[in-house]
């Protein structure tokens, strides 16, 4: 559903419905018209934040930064589900945090806290992030030059915290895109979460036309102390995808983009 906001923008609502017999959420995304900006609510988005609507109880006064905000789905969803939410993008772009700080203003969060992070680059502002429990990123594997950028700052990020975990959704764009090399170089292990786990495995999400008949995956990620992939178990914080082999599945697997 489309709501007129001003010339420039279109307010674009999304209502996560429970699985819990819980009340459900509706949030509300302004969307920027200019299509360079490319602030859209993009199909990744949508699924990322369905993942964070299904493990709200874990969330609940959990420390989650959002990497590449953009018009900030997922963490907005996160903060209406009692998260302590840090949105950031890249830090030479004003007007896409702007963007995030709309987003919050919007839903009543305006007190979640919007930083200038730029991948790939160890930045005072990094430095001086909290503990974080958990980081979100929809389609931040987007370009295949940005890769290793956004794993140096994850693999930054985990290894500061060593009980986070990335969560991530991504499109399929290319077979012949793959993680698996810098994976193993930054010292990242990740899994898939099948969509249908957390229902989100439709055509339309939070009464949405999205994802539509985009194939998006979702996966997530914690560091390893060790070279090899075959070290200790999942820790969790979300446990909403439990299967009966593990945490949500027990075997590594080549997340391919």
């Amino acid at each position: 559903m489309n709501e007129p906001v001003s010339a420039r923008f279109v307010r674009k609502t999304f209502t996560f419905e429970s699985h819990d017999g819980t009340l459900p959420l509706t949030v509300s995304i302004p969307e920027v018209l200019d299509h360079q900006y490319g602030m859209y609510v993009w199909p990744c988005a949508v699924v990322l934040a369905q993942y964070v609507w299904i493990a709200k109880e874990k969330l609940q006064k959990k420390t989650v930064l959002e990497l590449g905000a953009g018009v900030s789905l997922p963490g907005v969803v996160a903060a209406k589900c009692g998260a302590q939410v840090i949105l950031s993008d890249s830090d030479e772009l004003s007007f896409c945090q702007h963007n995030c700080k709309r987003s919050c203003e919007v839903n009543d969060v305006a007190s979640v806290t919007v930083v200038g992070l730029t991948w790939g680059q160890v930045s005072p502002k990094l430095l001086s992030l909290p503990p974080v429990d958990v980081i979100l990123g929809s389609d931040v594997f987007y370009e295949p030059e940005d890769f290793e950028d956004v794993l140096v700052t994850i693999s930054f990020l985990l290894k500061q915290n060593p009980y986070a975990q990335f969560w991530t959704t991504y499109q399929e764009r290319s077979t012949d895109w793959s993680l698996e090399a810098l994976l193993h170089k930054w010292n990242l292990k990740c899994i898939d979460v099948p969509l249908e786990t957390f229902h989100a495995n439709g055509n339309q999400l939070a009464g949405s036309a999205l994802p539509g008949d985009h194939t998006i995956q979702m996966m997530i990620t914690w560091f390893t102390h060790s070279s090899s992939f075959e070290e200790e178990p999942l820790r969790t914080i979300a446990d909403v995808t439990r299967q009966p082999e593990g945490p949500f599945c027990s075997v590594f697997t080549v997340c391919r983009l």
